[in-house]
């Protein structure tokens, strides 16, 4: 494709190769296997791909400073210097090994952060955690929170940016570096000071921005890309100034240094007047989740802003309907001329995989309405040109674009009348339990008489490399169907014995016939496809692989009622149905486009629903639906957040109302602040509740304590992110600060969350532990 002469950005790339280079580079690393120049040299690869990649697909604006090792934002803190005493660096540069302290800490064990906020690893500060990680705004990308104090001192100790610049530019590549805005980074942070603001730190933290900036300048960009996505959340005051105040410094100091200031995952609309005063030569807008945004801000920008529009979806994994967006981009490039106009993604593309056209075995259909990184930077390339030249310049690429459109609209892969039909006859009665908590509850004692604080686990055990050998053995066809099944069955019932011997009360089956607890059920459910290659970083080397939710959703058949029959029948105890509910399923999907997600999420309750009254026809008695990502689905507008929750809580409740009252129904919710949708998760009338509480010493009680939360608790006390075996008075002291903010009658004895991660040397003890202290509080 010829370039076009409207600019085409893409603002960050995948950075983990098409077969997870890094991810291998960085594992080989950590286990010793190779050396730190053998991991930057493969970091130097990827990178020189990566911008190799983009020239030859048509892209003219492209980013240096967007691959990591690790994490970005871990990358702006080593940058900065705002590194803990603990990880033991006075100043200079950063030592990779100190990096990597911050990234894994000391121990070297990286966690799912699917249950995990934090993690552990290796590094020169003995002993010294990981530190804090969480969700990068509302997507399933993780980032190293930042951590300040009062007094915070920064200074320059990576030239990480630099190098990146100097290290395309060698190879014939003029980039525009990106870095992470001051004022996202600072909120983006957290100071264990009590009643410290971090945007204090601002007058102390600009300096070294500008001298990056300034050495940037020196080398020859023309252009930095400063992200700044703080803008499209509800903002205060102090924010917006410190906004100002930042631009402001920046201009007076390089007055000839051009900034496109990046603005993603929402509409910049209560905080226009801020974006639009600010000193800066460009303005990008996420123009695929706020589409209304480009009018107000084409008719407001000043005449010499460049806007670069995000019009292709830098989130999902759906081919875009090129024409369409013509139509509308059309009139507003013609209005502020080309010069003016630069087309690019939503946001980085780091949120979706490398190329499509990896997928051998991809239905080719379905095939054809994808569109990843590879297909997605075409895509601008073919806007841009039509744009700057004309559709007939581009006209087969648009005749396929609005051909697929068409035929994914009316594919019957896509539509099923009967799920349509199912979705009409929902009535509220559907979405309520017979009768309230209190009933349900003392039916429910009587059925089981458990002892007082009973004990159980969250699902899953431990997946050894026994599990996960055999598991590839039977993928590849080396193990037979029948030789696997017996394997599964064996593990199962060596579990159940377990479990039995040590006192447990209620069981769990152990899920090792399960890869994965969302494509596990994806795999049985009609609408859902899955990928080979199309993996996403969720940190580090962490990369999953979300399945692809294309079409309406139904289950053709039971998914798990066989296992928890054959568990069931080892053991007189009661053995727990474990399913994962229809918000997590969504949300850590890719999702189709075309109905709205409250619509697909409704179709996955249905299918749930038919889960649960299968399990409870078959004998399960109690049946536990995880909704471990329900809080991560939250708008970053609090102004949405109602919508949201309705539409969520209706689809728990749609999937787990339909049983009798004896039929006793839990839920688990991995780590979240629970005070701001305490009401949301007492709506959704579970029976009972595990949590993770160890962490927080039990202090995440105190939102239910508050609340007057009626239903059952079960707070964890055994934190399964670490190896630690916790001693029987660390988990009564736990439980006795739960009784502080609980009634006894209210509370269950369980781990954090699941133990697939964990090694059976490690569970063993801990749960012996668990039920001794049960016994000692009874």
């Amino acid at each position: 494709m010829s370039v076009s002469s409207l600019s085409v950005a893409t603002l960050g790339t995948p950075r983990i190769g098409p077969r997870r280079e890094l991810k291998i580079a960085l594992e080989s690393y950590w286990s010793g296997k190779s050396d730190e120049s053998a991991l930057l040299e493969a970091a130097a690869g990827l990178r020189a791909a990566n911008w190799a990649r983009q020239k030859s697909l048509g892209v003219t604006v492209i980013p240096s400073n967007d691959f990591t090792l690790y994490d970005h934002v871990l990358d702006t803190s080593v940058m900065v210097g705002a590194i803990p005493g603990i990880y033991g660096w006075k100043s200079g540069p950063v030592p990779l090994a100190t990096y990597f302290a911050m990234a894994r800490g000391a121990q070297g064990e990286d966690h799912d952060p699917s249950c995990a906020h934090g993690h552990h690893g290796d590094g020169d500060a003995a002993g010294a955690p990981a530190q804090e990680m969480t969700k990068w705004f509302d997507t399933n990308y993780h980032y190293m929170v930042p951590e300040f104090t009062k007094g915070q001192w920064f200074e320059l100790s990576s030239l990480k940016a630099i190098d990146e610049y100097r290290e395309a530019k060698a190879l014939g590549y003029q980039t525009r570096p990106v870095l992470l805005g001051p004022v996202t980074y600072l909120k983006l942070g957290k100071c264990k000071d009590a009643n410290f603001d971090p945007l204090s730190l601002l007058p102390d933290l600009l300096p070294v921005y500008i001298d990056v900036l300034q050495r940037l300048s020196a080398e020859g960009a023309d252009w930095v890309q400063l992200d700044e996505p703080c803008l499209v959340l509800d903002l205060d005051d102090a924010t917006r100034d410190a906004l100002r105040k930042t631009y402001e410094e920046v201009t007076r100091a390089l007055p000839n240094l051009k900034i496109m200031l990046t603005t993603y995952f929402g509409s910049i609309s209560d905080n226009v007047g801020t974006a639009l005063s600010l000193p800066v030569a460009g303005l990008h807008l996420d123009l695929v989740r706020a589409p209304e945004q480009l009018e107000t801000v084409a008719a407001k920008a000043p005449r010499d802003l460049v806007l670069s529009l995000g019009v292709i979806d830098g989130r999902n994994i759906w081919r875009a309907n090129l024409p369409a967006l013509l139509d509308r981009l059309g009139p507003v490039v013609a209005k502020l001329g080309t010069a003016r106009v630069q087309i690019a993604p939503s946001c980085s593309l780091l949120h979706v995989p490398i190329d499509v056209s990896l997928e051998s075995d991809l239905d080719a259909e379905l095939k054809s309405w994808l569109a990843f990184s590879v297909q997605k930077m075409g895509e601008l390339a073919t806007l841009g040109e039509a744009l700057a030249k004309g559709r007939a310049s581009v006209a087969d690429a648009l005749k396929a674009s609005a051909d697929s459109a068409a035929a994914r609209k009316i594919s019957p892969k896509v539509h099923d009348a009967r799920v349509a039909a199912r979705i009409v006859a929902v009535v509220s009665d559907m979405t309520r339990r017979k009768s309230v908590f209190a009933g349900r509850a003392t039916l429910q004692r009587e059925r089981f008489s458990l002892p007082s604080f009973p004990t159980t686990t969250i699902g899953s055990f431990p997946q050894t490399a026994e599990v996960r050998k055999a598991r590839s053995a039977h993928s590849k066809g080396v193990m037979s169907d029948a030789d696997y099944e017996k394997f599964l069955q064996e593990e199962t019932a060596r579990t159940i014995r377990w479990q039995e011997e040590i006192g447990l009360d209620v069981l769990v089956h152990g899920e090792f016939e399960r890869n994965d607890m969302v494509q596990y059920f994806g795999e049985q459910l009609s609408g859902f496809a899955f990928t080979r290659h199309g993996w996403v970083q969720s940190y580090g080397s962490r990369c999953v692989r979300p399945p692809i939710l294309f079409g309406d959703v139904s289950r053709p058949k039971p998914m798990t009622v066989g296992w928890w029959k054959y568990a069931q029948s080892l053991t007189a105890k009661p053995m727990k149905g474990m399913l994962t509910g229809p918000v997590t399923i969504l949300n850590w999907s890719f999702v189709r486009d075309d109905v709205p997600r409250s619509l697909a999420c409704r179709q996955i309750a249905l299918a749930i629903r038919d889960e649960v009254a299968d399990l409870e026809t078959a004998g399960a008695s109690m049946i536990q639906i995880d909704e471990a990502a329900l809080r991560e689905g939250l708008p970053l507008r609090h102004s949405e957040w109602k919508l949201y929750l309705d539409w969520a809580v209706e689809c728990f409740r749609l999937c787990s109302s339909g049983v009798t009252d004896t039929t006793q129904i839990h839920t688990h919710m991995c780590y979240s602040e629970f005070n701001d949708i305490i009401a949301s998760i007492a709506a959704m009338d579970a029976d009972v509740i595990s949590i993770e509480t160890s962490r927080s010493k039990m202090e995440l009680l105190d939102a239910f304590k508050d609340y007057k939360y009626p239903n059952e608790i079960g707070p964890g006390v055994y934190d399964i992110h670490s190896p630690r075996v916790p001693a029987v008075d660390e988990m009564t002291g736990l439980l006795k600060l739960a009784r502080q903010r609980l009634s006894d009658g209210q509370l269950w004895i369980n781990p954090d969350c699941g133990l697939k991660t964990r090694k059976w040397e490690e569970v063993r003890p801990a749960l012996v532990n668990m039920v001794e202290a049960a016994r000692l509080m009874r």
